[in-house]
């Protein structure tokens, strides 16, 4: 007989979810609260003076280090529309002086391969390059399985080896910032010794950016239906989980579509692939040992300020900046379709709790006289529009203790499994935390209730 599932939740945790299953021989359906599959990485059209946008919701990239979300584009078609760096290269802007320095890395191993960028970088002194290299070192000897490091806090442990406040706005949080969504006394001290020593502190090129070269619902939505539906799976858009409730052998789900009837969805495995908050509100009692630690795993929000000029002002695809209220831009002229010798930039401000229930005016007057400030081609140059997009709740808090709040994939109610970027996945929230995620409840569902496996060559294999 073949294995029935239902996953609920079309973000990457759960389409990474369906279509493992789907490869594993079940007969899947996928519930999506929403109009569109992606979850919050997801876009939308937006009609600007310049004509039509295709806008992402925030700036997302990954690294080549994010194996399980690269193999997840090959599985629906669109690796080659999201290219990785050749060689990573980081340009870094200094507002105070306008000195440009960069963040990169040499094809020789590691950690030598970062050893040259790091003496040339200009934002630190000799003293602070030496500082940062030993405390490099240190981290790469850190455990992030460790439980002990998960109740420490990053800032404290890069004081003990010796880091400044500006090496560490200068270097630490330039990355951790826009990885971790937190800076460094927020964050896990586990969480930082990953996210270091993954990307920087593994292979040579494990940091490379990935950038997509087309609009993240091209990805997460458009191609990801397509997959989907080839692999056999029901997709039910529109449709909210209102229950869950046991059944003889298995689960049964109570689906409501928008403006139609309800519907029981029957099966023997159920993921639910949803935030914290809603997951708790559909998991049965006793399904985990504390269930109130979803409701203490907290948020962090991330906001993007969008600018249209009426000429191109920035050459470089992307930067980051320091000794400014600008963390990083991005051109997205070409993903969002816009012509006539215009250019759209992408502020991505991560860690925004002072500024994310601001009044658009307010971050428009304090991020557009930033912006000339930061490229002068834009002071010569147009607004045509500027606007605002706010994600609250973007990603899981990395606070020191958030490890032990974090569930595994398998709860104890049989045949129910969690995913998503806040379950345990030793991954900060990352589209490739959340289809690590999907993966992992994936494979505990397949031992639980396996069906045979079809045909090989298009299966989305776990990575390690």
């Amino acid at each position: 007989m073949t294995a029935r599932a239902v996953v609920v939740g079309g973000g990457l945790a759960g389409t990474a979810a369906a279509l493992a299953l789907a490869d594993r021989g079940a007969a899947v359906t996928l519930v999506e609260a929403r109009p569109r599959l992606g979850g919050l990485a997801f876009s939308f059209r937006r009609a600007t003076a310049a004509g039509q946008l295709h806008v992402d919701n925030g700036q997302h990239v990954f690294l080549r280090c994010c194996t399980a979300y690269r193999a997840f584009l090959g599985r629906i078609g669109a690796a080659h529309l999201a290219p990785l760096q050749h060689r990573l290269d980081v340009p870094v802007l200094d507002a105070a002086s306008g000195r440009l320095g960069r963040l990169g890395r040499t094809a020789l191993p590691v950690p030598l391969h970062l050893a040259g960028a790091l003496a040339r970088y200009p934002h630190l002194t000799p003293a602070e390059r030496v500082a940062a290299a030993r405390a490099a070192l240190a981290l790469r000897r850190l455990d992030p399985g460790d439980p002990a490091l998960d109740g420490q806090d990053f800032a404290s442990w890069l004081r003990r080896h010796g880091q400044t406040p500006r090496c560490v706005e200068a270097l630490w949080d330039l990355v951790g910032v826009a990885t971790l969504n937190a800076r460094a006394g927020d964050v896990s001290l586990a969480l930082a010794a990953k996210v270091f020593r993954t990307g920087l502190l593994t292979t040579p090129g494990a940091a490379d950016i990935g950038v997509p070269a087309v609009p993240l619902g091209e990805l997460h939505h458009t191609r990801a239906l397509t997959a989907l539906e080839r692999a056999g799976v029901r997709v039910l858009l529109g449709a909210r989980a209102r229950g869950l409730e046991r059944a003889a052998g298995g689960w049964h789900v109570t689906v409501t579509p928008r403006g139609g009837d309800p519907e029981r969805l029957t099966a023997g495995s159920v993921v639910l692939a949803t935030p914290p908050a809603e997951a708790h509100r559909l998991l049965p009692g006793g399904a985990l040992p504390d269930p109130g630690a979803l409701t203490r795993i907290g948020s962090a929000p991330i906001l993007n300020v969008h600018v249209v000029y009426d000429r191109p002002v920035l050459r470089r695809p992307f930067f980051a900046a320091l000794g400014s209220p600008v963390q990083w831009v991005f051109d997205r002229t070409g993903p969002s379709g816009l012509g006539g010798g215009h250019q759209y930039l992408a502020v991505s401000q991560s860690a925004a709790h002072d500024e994310i229930d601001l009044p658009s005016a307010v971050l428009r007057k304090r991020y557009l006289p930033e912006l000339e400030r930061l490229l002068p081609a834009a002071a010569r140059a147009r607004v045509v529009e500027a606007f605002v997009t706010r994600e609250r709740a973007a990603t899981f808090a990395p606070a020191p203790g958030v490890g032990r709040l974090r569930p595994g994939p398998v709860t104890r109610a049989p045949g129910l499994y969690l995913a998503g970027t806040w379950t345990d996945t030793g991954w900060p929230a990352t589209m490739e935390g959340a289809v690590r995620s999907g993966l992992a409840a994936a494979k505990a569902a397949a031992r639980h209730d396996p069906a045979p496996a079809r045909g090989p060559g298009t299966t989305l294999k776990e990575s390690a």
